[in-house]
């Protein structure tokens, strides 16, 4: 992003996220009740950017007439697409980066994001997958004494020992987001988005786990090494805290009422397709959960009535960039729907990696999709400056 503004010299604007950050409408109450936050939605957020936008054009001397395009990667990728859906006269274009904006009801099966994950471990080392899979298993069977819970404490170097199923099931959870993250920031050099990880940082974690049928102890502890890879690479953290999230900080409190008001997106595994404990989405069992947090119900049909599912060919000057090796891709759009709704793959590409700064050991992939990124953005300047 950096390189392309200084190339098209333009203007970064970063506006924070309504209810994230400091941005919070009601100061400390903000998350205190149902009440506080109906304010949070996606479509109070694509406002309040076109507010920005026009406050911006009139405060900034010259900017009256300048063309903006939106920008963003993940969550931040679909709302640059709403963004320009919703607000075409406030926007000429949008970037919209591992945006999965059909991950949403039936428009995707729900286990693709799961089996893309898988794939990335098998592509990085033989019989990385299947030690993965066969862990699961072997985590039931070492926990189910309590010898069996101290040992597996002590051998993952865990800040709280596991004391009941429940900790054992945290634990698994803790895993299996670990590999999901891991597979989001399989970056080709050092990086430290989620945390400060080796390039290629699957490679790593595979050298661990080479040997599927070790005896289960064996497993794990190879498991554990593969963990470490992911917390603990600067080698500064004493023990392994099963209930800090892997994503740290995230603004996490307001993405879960997010994903349980509108952002409803389906996810299952089977165990076959890839290599987590099998899973079905249970709505039911979703919609619960959030009713007892937050006292809301999830509407899992609201995103595609908003902003159109798959129905979105009346659009225009859209580019959709995913990466090959990005779970999320699974719920993006990966092929070009329209002359101006463009799909462009990255198939090196983890989360979002055409967003990043360039680096040296960037695949020529992505150099390839930011150039073209960037001839489309061209293009939206150009046709929009004659309107002026």
């Amino acid at each position: 992003m950096w390189d392309t503004a200084e190339e098209l010299n333009a203007m970064l604007v970063f506006a924070e996220h309504r209810y994230y950050g400091e941005s919070l409408p009601f100061g400390n109450k903000s998350y205190t009740d149902s009440k506080h936050l109906n304010y949070l939605t996606s479509e109070q957020a694509l406002a309040d950017f076109a507010i920005l936008i026009q406050h911006l054009k009139e405060t900034i001397p010259g900017a009256q007439n300048a063309p903006v395009i939106a920008i963003g990667g993940s969550y931040g990728g679909m709302l640059a697409a709403w963004f320009r859906m919703k607000y075409p006269h406030v926007v000429v274009g949008a970037l919209a980066a591992s945006a999965p904006i059909w991950q949403f009801e039936d428009l995707v099966p729900c286990g693709t994001f799961y089996s893309i994950v898988t794939n990335d471990f098998k592509k990085s080392g033989q019989c990385c997958s299947e030690s993965i899979l066969n862990s699961w298993e072997a985590i039931n069977r070492v926990s189910s004494t309590d010898d069996g819970l101290k040992w597996l404490s002590s051998a993952f170097h865990l800040c709280s020992p596991l004391k009941t199923k429940q900790d054992v099931a945290v634990l698994k959870a803790w895993l299996s987001e670990t590999w999901v993250n891991l597979a989001m920031v399989n970056y080709p050099y050092k990086a430290d988005f989620l945390q400060p990880l080796p390039a290629w940082p699957i490679q790593v974690v595979c050298k661990f786990l080479k040997n599927p049928k070790q005896p289960d102890k064996l497993l794990l502890q190879n498991v554990f090494q593969a963990a470490n890879v992911y917390y603990n690479y600067s080698g500064a953290t004493s023990c392994l805290n099963t209930s800090q999230s892997a994503t740290g900080n995230l603004g996490l409190m307001g993405w879960y009422y997010q994903a349980c008001t509108e952002m409803v997106m389906p996810m299952c595994t089977d165990g076959v397709n890839d290599m987590f404990e099998p899973s079905k989405w249970n709505f039911h069992e979703f919609s619960e959960e959030c009713f007892k947090l937050w006292k809301v119900r999830p509407r899992p049909s609201w995103i595609p009535s908003v902003y159109g599912g798959k129905n979105i060919s009346s659009h225009s000057n859209i580019i959709f960039s995913n990466g090959g090796l990005d779970p999320w891709s699974g719920g993006g759009v990966t092929q070009n729907i329209t002359d101006s709704l463009i799909a462009i793959v990255i198939p090196e590409g983890a989360h979002h990696l055409d967003l990043r700064a360039s680096n040296p050991d960037d695949p020529k992939s992505v150099l390839q999709a930011r150039a073209l990124e960037v001839q489309y953005m061209k293009q939206w300047i150009e046709k929009s400056r004659h309107k002026y």
